[in-house]
């Protein structure tokens, strides 16, 4: 199961928000690129990355950076944050990245995610925001009022290489994952799915690495790792473990 520590990026800044809340943030003092670094010294090999600053303008306003991580260290990334354009993803790919993060545009408009998918043939993952069952868009502030599970029965043969299946209500929160309803969406999904929100500790890690299940394809930890709840060094343990 692959380990995503994950980067969002908010004024050349890292940052982690509190159940995607751009008014409840906490900033630290690594800048992205050296954060970037610090998690390829400790041996992780993949990346999550979200541009906060993407999904405020739906432009690639951190492009510079992700450039400078790709061209740096030798880690697959996953990137995401207002990627409303074919323009947009084939910037990111242009940059090396392994995997360009599609929401609200893509779940607002199935033909876009639909011909994204054949131009970017296995490149591009989906990211699905769950609240109480139903997908959040737009920065998780609209509720579509549409179950995750029926979005997902739709679009399961567009080409979708992965999905990033977060619970709102646990990101940030640092309560456990929601393994239930992960396992749930990876039964459903033709294509491997990522766990996202709420890990809290070294224990969350080894329950999903316990499910045993060759859908999920791996967790991002992100909050956890900035408070000091999981310490770098036993996280690498991780990387390579058997469950």
């Amino acid at each position: 199961m692959k380990i995503f520590p994950a980067i969002d990026i908010k004024d050349k800044k890292c940052v982690r928000l509190i159940k995607g809340n751009f008014e409840n943030k906490t900033e630290y003092e690594t800048s992205p690129i050296e954060q970037a670094a610090k998690f390829k010294d400790h041996g992780f090999k993949n990346l999550h990355i979200v541009d906060l600053d993407g999904a405020l303008t739906g432009k690639t306003v951190n492009l510079d950076i992700i450039e400078e991580i790709v061209s740096k260290y030798d880690l697959k990334i996953e990137i995401g944050g207002g990627v409303r354009s074919l323009d947009s993803i084939k910037q990111y790919v242009d940059t090396g990245v392994e995997k360009v993060i599609l929401g609200s545009g893509a779940i607002k408009n199935k033909e876009f995610l639909k011909e994204s998918c054949v131009k970017f043939k296995g490149q591009i993952a989906l990211g699905l925001d769950e609240k109480d069952g139903n997908l959040s868009v737009s920065g998780w502030k609209e509720n579509l009022e549409i179950k995750t599970t029926d979005f997902l029965k739709e679009i399961n043969d567009f080409g979708v290489s992965r999905i990033i299946f977060t619970d709102i209500n646990r990101d940030g929160m640092k309560t456990s994952p929601n393994l239930d309803e992960s396992v749930k969406i990876a039964g459903l999904s033709n294509c491997p799915v990522v766990i996202s929100g709420g890990v809290s500790s070294i224990n969350d890690i080894k329950k999903a690495r316990e499910l045993n299940n060759n859908k999920i394809e791996g967790i991002i930890v992100g909050k956890a790792i900035y408070d000091g709840d999981i310490k770098l060094d036993e996280l690498a343990k991780e990387i390579d473990a058997k469950k």
